[in-house]
């Protein structure tokens, strides 16, 4: 519509992944409500943690699509040269001539906007992450990007990550935290997909379940986990444990590998899910959501979901873990004798943390998250027309 405002998002590529899932999220709630938004991916297919995934057949991309917003890609492939040929930014230069603002799912994108510029339009970079020297070369482009007046701002999805990318040199003007939050109408408890999950896992209604919401990344400290599972199930002979995410199938080798030394690979209460597009059922049908991860995160939607789902959360101490689990979870030192003990003490509290949980749901859900983007976007768009450094474009 005439006036609105008009958003181009670049993805490095769509696959499985909390920060991909956060940013469609906040897209589908801002388009159509003054603003018009699209996105470009570099890669159409991703290969990660044992899976192979195209861009169509990924859970974001077809809420973007089922939204109205136009997507595409500049690559067909998962690879390709790290400089960008001619086509690919005459590509990229159409995309971007039309739009107010430019939106980075992370500083990886920015390596495209480095090398095509983005003419003149102010860029916002969404940062998810509170280890920005542990990306290889994306910290190297942000500090490109920020040198040059490329970024007009940086969304911290935590007060860790801006924390981290201050310490990093990023100058703290730019950095503005907006907390992640969830949809509420979509992440609640639910007694019908709690009890039809548990039958089809053949899981019984009063058996404790423990879910595992992850890919298998190093960060994501799966070897810990799993041995954490083998003492829980030991000393719970009626427990379960459920794991998703990509590489969360008997699929990937590394997985099946970990599985064996715990002495974990058949057994029937450990149950790989792989890739779900139904995280809210999984936390529906648990009675703790669990992260074990040893750096990285920033404010893990793993476990907002899951407390909005009732699940207790139970998380090591990184990132914003702390705050978003005080009061209404626990956190537990990074040892698996201790972390299965947590997931005990978890259920045992479970009607101390109830009140909490059900409050939980007016602090995290979107709509403060998404209204707090649009404003942003607002602000920051008054300098389209002009190149960041104030030479006309």
């Amino acid at each position: 519509m005439a006036g609105d405002i008009n958003v181009l998002s670049l993805y490095e590529g769509f696959f499985s992944g909390g920060a991909r899932i956060l940013h469609s999220d906040v897209l589908a709630g801002l388009h159509g409500q003054g603003q018009r938004h699209r996105v470009l991916s570099i890669h159409g297919q991703s290969r990660r943690e044992a899976t192979v995934q195209r861009m169509q057949d990924d859970a974001s991309y077809r809420k973007l699509v089922a939204a109205g917003m136009p997507v595409s890609a500049l690559r067909a492939g998962s690879t390709g040269p790290a400089e960008f040929d001619e086509a690919e930014l005459a590509a990229f230069e159409r995309e971007v001539s039309g739009v107010d603002v430019v939106l980075t799912l992370k500083e990886q994108p920015l390596r495209l906007v480095n090398q095509a510029g983005a003419r003149g339009k102010p860029v916002i970079t969404c940062l998810h992450r509170s280890d920005p020297e542990n990306q290889g070369s994306a910290l190297a482009e942000l500090r490109t990007a920020v040198s040059t007046g490329v970024i007009a701002a940086l969304v911290c999805c935590a007060e860790s990550t801006r924390a981290a990318y201050h310490a990093a040199g990023i100058p703290a003007d730019l950095l503005e935290v907006i907390p992640n939050g969830v949809d509420a109408r979509r992440f609640r408890p639910d007694r019908l997909a709690r009890a039809r999950l548990r039958r089809a896992l053949g899981i019984t209604p009063d058996a404790a379940v423990i879910v595992f919401a992850a890919r298998y990344d190093v960060m994501k400290n799966v070897p810990l986990f799993l041995a954490a599972a083998a003492a829980f199930l030991v000393a719970r002979p009626d427990a379960h444990v459920v794991m998703c995410g990509a590489g969360m199938t008997a699929a990937n080798p590394l997985l099946t590998a970990d599985l064996a030394v715990v002495g974990l690979e058949t057994s029937s209460r450990l149950h790989r899910l792989g890739v779900r597009d139904d995280p809210q059922t999984l936390f529906a049908a648990a009675d703790v959501v669990s992260l074990t991860s040893a750096f990285g995160e920033a404010a893990p939607l793993c476990l907002i979901e899951g407390m909005m789902c009732g699940a207790i959360p139970v998380a090591t101490d990184v990132g914003d873990c702390a705050p978003i689990v005080a009061g209404r979870g626990l956190l537990t030192a990074p040892e698996p004798t201790a972390i299965a003990a947590a997931w005990a003490e978890a259920l045992t509290r479970r009607d101390e943390f109830g009140p909490a949980l059900r409050d939980s749901r007016t602090r995290f859900g979107r709509r403060r998250m998404i209204a707090s983007y649009a404003r942003l976007i607002r602000h920051v768009s008054r300098r389209t027309g002009m190149t960041l450094s104030g030479v006309a474009a």
